[in-house]
């Protein structure tokens, strides 16, 4: 029998999404070297700080998260080829990817008319209308295709330091307002939350 799953507190919930940014932040701030050597050194930290966000998120909710999931699953290859080749615009270019495959399954979800935001989220938003939940995969869907542009654009406008201090300091708080702006069309459409502030945030990408 499966163990049963704790729900996490918002705090741990931000811990594991955005806990592997901030390391990507810090370390690369603070590493010693040359840029290569910080590039490959911070993206090293960002790769196992994702595997310990998963393996915390088991410990705490006895669950990862399909996001989580998808995540990982291209934050650790594209590390990869980024530490092997030298190569910083391989880890650049994974919130691209990122953003873009969220875009297209929420957009095919749409179009087939198959709740897959409801169930890459499961049970995070209680009450919300089938209505609710098309308007937020609509809303997401057109956040996720805006980061994917936005992304690519400043990958190519800003140095390595800028795009970094970017994904963290601008990244960030731009999807808690994304996620805020979300709340008062969910309450209107039956999410029954305590607090819904605590709503979930989309993925870090």
């Amino acid at each position: 029998m499966a163990e049963p799953r704790t729900p996490l507190s918002p705090g741990m919930r931000m811990l594991i999404d955005f806990g592997p940014l901030a390391i990507f932040f810090l370390v690369n701030s603070y590493a010693p070297g040359l840029q290569i050597q910080r590039i490959i050194t911070a993206t090293a930290a960002f790769m196992v700080a994702m595997v310990a966000a998963m393996l915390l998120s088991w410990w705490k909710a006895k669950h990862v998260s399909p996001m989580l999931w998808i995540t990982a699953a291209l934050v650790l290859p594209f590390g990869a080829l980024t530490i092997y080749f030298h190569d910083q615009s391989f880890i650049q270019m994974k919130p691209t990817i990122v953003y873009t495959m969220f875009a297209v399954i929420l957009g095919y979800g749409l179009i087939a008319k198959k709740p897959l935001l409801q169930l890459l989220l499961e049970t995070a938003y209680p009450g919300l209308s089938a209505k609710g939940w098309r308007l937020l995969t609509i809303n997401w869907t057109g956040f996720f295709l805006a980061m994917a542009v936005l992304n690519e654009a400043m990958r190519h406008a800003l140095n390595w330091d800028q795009w970094v201090t970017f994904k963290t300091w601008a990244v960030i708080p731009m999807t808690l307002v994304f996620a805020m702006l979300n709340i008062p069309m969910l309450l209107k459409h039956g999410l029954q939350l305590e607090k819904p502030e605590d709503a979930p945030l989309p993925p870090e990408g």
